[in-house]
């Protein structure tokens, strides 16, 4: 509701969490040049299309070389066969055997990482534990160095850049710059493990990797491989320190959630699947329409950018009854916050292992955790986001 865009400090331009949508679902936004679909049924009905919505949205722009070379290979861009047969040979690493081995690793370091903070009464959530927990455990599922965890902050800037993709002159380029840039050195790092493992490989990722084929039989070049990997961590490695600040923040604003929470633990997958949907950290998707298509009665032509607003479908009432009601229990819950069909998260399995765990260690050792009222939160900077980079809390 409004309160809690306003409590937080949200900008107007999350309309959806001050319990607004736009009347028309399916709509072309002239300044960007692109298509809005807003509604659940309707942006179900693009994610679930993927042979009409390509997620290929790069060929309605003149990339040149070199913003090429550092997209192919990327999962997120590809289509048809070709990203089922790659989506899963990534899916090795994220098997049921490997999440339930995950689970007793996340719990160990769960506990190692917070027993410095114990004698404290306030610290960052996410600067003093979950990004260390996270940088490492990404690491050991990638094959880095966990103590050079620090270079995936890299991804941390492309959520920071204040863009939106754009039709409109070179805004699609500029779009892609702003998010491949930032990205370079965390590149190079990568490039010299892969380096690493392709002479001796390990039980990891990069390793695995290195086995990929495309269904031709042909191996990845070692720029997709980079870019596969960059892929990954984009979409798992800040899903969970992001998850667990937003469910603070909503905790704190639903104060009657939280006691229902700690009075009852066999609701945290619920309310996290709930902060999915109301909190939704990844706000807009992007497809290319690959034919004329209609949407929601709404006729939207052939090579047509269409951004997915997931926060704000995340709150139709014609899906979710008291959408605007933050409710832990929610029941059924067939949130967007994940996407949907072909291009669901790869890696959501793990940061439910993760979240739960984590927030049981939290709960465990800080019964009475609670943000900090007297230090504001800090959000990303990116409008495709909503998420805090920084949350100090208090164990008193």
């Amino acid at each position: 509701m409004t309160d809690f865009a306003d409590r937080w400090g949200l900008g107007p331009e999350k309309y959806w969490l001050r319990g607004r949508l736009p009347d028309r679902k399916v709509a072309f936004d002239e300044a960007l040049g692109v298509w809005q679909v807003a509604g659940y049924p309707e942006v179900l009905e693009v994610l679930n299309d993927s042979e009409s919505f390509s997620a290929d949205s790069t060929r309605l722009f003149d990339v040149d070389e070199e913003q090429a070379r550092l997209i192919k290979g990327d999962m997120a861009q590809m289509n048809g066969p070709e990203h089922i047969h790659m989506r899963r040979q990534v899916g090795r690493a994220f098997s049921p055997k490997r999440m339930e081995d995950l689970e007793g690793r996340i719990t160990g370091l769960g506990d190692e990482l917070l027993a410095p903070l114990a004698g404290r009464d306030r610290f960052d959530l996410l600067g003093d534990f979950i990004d260390d927990l996270s940088g490492i455990l990404f690491s050991e599922l990638l094959g880095t160095p966990p103590e050079q965890r620090h270079m995936f902050k890299a991804v941390d800037q492309t959520m920071d850049a204040d863009v939106q993709m754009s039709t409109v002159g070179e805004g699609g380029e500029e779009y892609f710059d702003s998010l491949l840039g930032p990205l370079l050195p965390l590149r190079d790092f990568l490039g010299e493990v892969i380096d690493e493992r392709a002479k001796e490989p390990r039980q990891d990722l990069l390793s695995l990797m290195l086995e990929f084929r495309y269904l031709d039989g042909s191996p990845m070049a070692r720029d997709e491989i980079i870019n596969f990997a960059v892929a990954v961590l984009g979409a798992g490695h800040l899903t969970s320190p992001i998850l667990i600040g937003n469910t603070m923040l909503c905790l704190e604003s639903f104060p009657a959630q939280a006691a229902r929470v700690r009075a009852d633990r066999s609701l945290v997958p619920s309310m996290f699947e709930e902060v999915m949907r109301y909190f939704t950290p990844a706000t807009t998707s992007y497809r290319a329409t690959e034919v004329d298509v209609e949407v929601g009665g709404v006729k939207i032509p052939k090579d047509q950018m269409v951004s997915i607003q997931l926060g704000a479908a995340n709150r139709d009432p014609r899906q979710f009854p008291d959408a605007d009601a933050f409710d832990a229990g929610r029941a059924p819950n067939q949130h967007v916050g994940y996407g949907r069909g072909a291009h669901y998260c790869v890696g959501a399995a793990m940061a439910r292992v993760e979240t739960r765990v984590v927030f049981n260690l939290l709960l465990d050792r800080f019964p009475t955790l609670r943000v900090d009222p007297d230090v504001p939160p800090v959000f990303f900077g990116s409008p495709e986001f909503t998420g805090v980079r920084s949350l100090a809390v208090r164990t008193s």
